[in-house]
């Protein structure tokens, strides 16, 4: 067992090839195993093994810095810098972080979760590193899926203009989590033929090696030779153009190969992208053949790869259903999703309708805008975005929906408390962000039947800027309070009757009453908790879930409220901003001063399950309860 003696990069340096290749199964075997039992991103993880042995080979971290895009392909690099002991903790509560992690390890640069982020970051360290005279070098490593974002861009062009020597290494696998849509992906599928150049090139550098001593101008001349021929055989390079020196296609899987090409990029004084071909899912047939499926998953029985899913209906799966079902009716709704059709249960769509589904790649504010655009043009835009990932998006927002007042719709999936991907995606600012948008309309719907009935009023209403935000989570049993027709505005009462077993005459009894005002997402741990406290108290407690965050009918709920002794307000998302703090100064102008609020405070939230995420937050069951008693 060759991993158990690494314990930081140098370790490596004194393998020889045939360990290394020993060392990759054995990384690809320990990735393969903990990720079945924890869940987590694989496909990814086992296309970047060797290339991340290879990097850690060439470059020595700290000293010079590996930055990783999304950082979702850093399991290997884990494994390599000294975090084997913690390895088994990956994505579970107080473990290892399944991203890179500046609190880990001096090894990783930057706290990383979202995607086209790498070579801006990569380019200020090594501006900063290069003005305090650290000669260190840079290397960012980016997917072609990320590279469709449009920051990458604005890095890439800097980069060249500044003409540093960063090193950027372009990891093609085809993919970025669904499968790339676009010019960007036909543009590097175009430039893997180019192979035949990087061959004669290889040729050329080990003739060249073998002359014991060659001077300036014969090294000037093989320069300017293998400039000319690349000219002929890679014309209308992007990255050439951008002012880099471009290498590849490389095999990805090649770590000999791609050691010996990095060690010649380190010499380069210019910024160089190195374009690497791997492939998604790498040792793994069942990862190999759906890497979609094998992107972001679950636990899952490695011997078989079958997923270990619950047979409840998640408000993903309730969306999926409910926007085919109105698309059928309504051939004007579209569907834009920002490379995660799988993810935001858009493939189903994307089935029935293709002629109306847009993937447009890691490019959220393109997503905004372009559902503006076709808003404009009659037809009616739902745009489903995560809601960590609509962050990127909050101008569009603004100035290309709001204030054109367009009618497009914005589902929200994984809003509030995410589980597994810890601070960088928990779904906690949306409400915040959005709350103060001019005309904005936010629903949180709290069942299968609501979210349907949700969607279908935002898609029927002559509202501008609608969001329907919903959790990672499966939906709720029914209710009868549940199926009451949308009105503009007005939340969902339900009375303690609904979901107790109390008797009428033990109601009557109960004189204590208390009401738990929620957001849809936390309908699911109010319920537990107030059934708990009915049935451990002397006192009721009834629920209104908020189902218009914004706008919202005022007049009743101060009605509503003056029934009750006391107002707990819980919200999936942060105190600051949020929906319960207005409800809080609402209460207290209206001299009510009987308010609790259990929401997220102004922190981040590390990963583990939904219950840990919320139990740290203070919005567990028990802590609901303990507002109750």
């Amino acid at each position: 067992m060759y991993l158990e003696t690494i314990n930081s990069p140098a370790d490596i340096q004194k393998l020889s090839q045939k360990e290394i290749s020993e060392l990759s199964s054995e990384l690809r075997q320990k990735i393969l195993s903990v990720v079945g039992k924890n869940g987590g991103h694989l496909a990814s993880n086992l296309g970047a093994v060797e290339l991340t042995i290879a990097l850690h080979r060439v470059f020595s971290t700290p000293k010079d810095a590996i930055i990783f895009d999304v950082s979702h392909q850093c399991y290997a690099h884990k494994l390599l810098t000294g975090r084997l002991p913690q390895f088994d903790t990956v994505r579970q509560h107080q473990g290892l972080s399944g991203f890179t992690n500046i609190e880990e390890s001096e090894h990783d640069f930057f706290t990383s979760g979202h995607a086209s982020t790498s070579i801006s970051s990569a380019l200020g360290l090594l501006t900063a590193w290069e003005k305090q005279g650290h000669d260190g070098k840079v290397v960012a490593v980016i997917g072609d899926g990320a590279l469709t974002g449009g920051l990458a861009f604005e890095g890439l062009e800097h980069a060249g203009q500044l003409s540093k020597n960063l090193i950027v290494i372009l990891n093609d696998n085809q993919m970025s989590i669904d499968h790339n849509t676009g010019s960007v992906s036909r543009y590097l599928s175009r430039l893997t033929v180019s192979s035949r150049y990087q061959s004669f090139r290889y040729k050329i550098d080990r003739a060249i090696d073998k002359i014991p001593y060659i001077n300036k101008s014969l090294e000037k001349l093989v320069f300017r030779f293998k400039r000319s021929i690349k000219g002929l055989m890679l014309t209308n390079n992007l990255f050439v153009d951008l002012g880099f020196e471009y290498v590849g296609p490389l095999n990805g899987h090649n770590e000999m190969n791609l050691e010996h090409v990095l060690r010649r990029v380190k010499k380069l004084h210019r910024p160089v992208v190195v374009h690497v071909v791997t492939k998604k899912g790498k040792g793994y047939s069942y990862a190999e053949e759906t890497p979609e499926n094998f992107h972001g998953v679950g636990p899952f029985d490695v011997k078989n790869g079958v997923l270990k899913k619950s047979n409840k209906l998640t408000f993903t799966e309730s969306f999926s259903n409910s926007i085919v079902s109105l698309g059928r009716k309504n051939e004007k709704i579209v569907a834009i999703t920002a490379a995660m059709a799988q993810g935001t249960g858009l493939s189903k769509f994307e089935r029935k309708f293709p002629a109306r589904f847009f993937d447009v790649g890691i490019a959220e504010e393109h997503a905004v805008t372009f559902a503006g655009g076709l808003a404009r043009g009659g037809m009616i835009p739902v745009c489903c975005i995560y809601s960590t990932f609509i962050q990127r998006s909050v101008d569009q927002i603004i100035h290309d929906i709001s204030l054109q007042k367009l009618h497009a719709i914005f589902v929200l999936d994984r809003a509030g408390a995410v589980p597994g991907d810890g601070a960088t995606h928990q779904g906690i600012f949306d409400i915040a962000l959005f709350r103060p948008v001019p005309e904005a309309i936010i629903l949180s719907p709290v069942s299968d039947v609501d979210l349907h009935l949700c969607l279908r009023w935002a898609v029927n209403s002559a509202a501008s800027c609608v969001f329907i935000r919903y959790p990672k989570l499966s939906c709720p049993e029914e209710l009868d309070a549940f199926r009451q027709p949308v009105s503009l505005g007005k939340g969902i009462f339900v009375p303690a009757a609904d979901f107790s077993n109390l008797s009428d005459s033990e109601f009557v009894s109960r004189t204590r009453k208390k009401l738990v005002v929620t957001t849809g997402g936390m309908f699911t741990e109010v319920q537990s908790a107030c059934k708990k406290y009915i049935m451990e108290n002397s006192g009721l407690a009834d629920i209104f879930v908020l189902r218009f965050i914004k706008p919202f009918d005022e007049t009743y709920f101060k009605d509503l409220v003056a029934r009750y002794d006391e107002v707990i307000l819980v919200e999936d998302g942060v105190k600051t901003g949020g929906i319960s703090e207005y409800l809080e100064i609402l209460l207290l102008k209206n001299d009510y001063k009987n308010i609790k609020i259990l929401a997220f405070e102004e922190k981040f939230y590390s990963h583990g399950t939904r219950e840990e995420v919320l139990s740290e937050a203070g919005l567990g069951i028990e802590d609901i309860y303990k507002a109750l008693i």
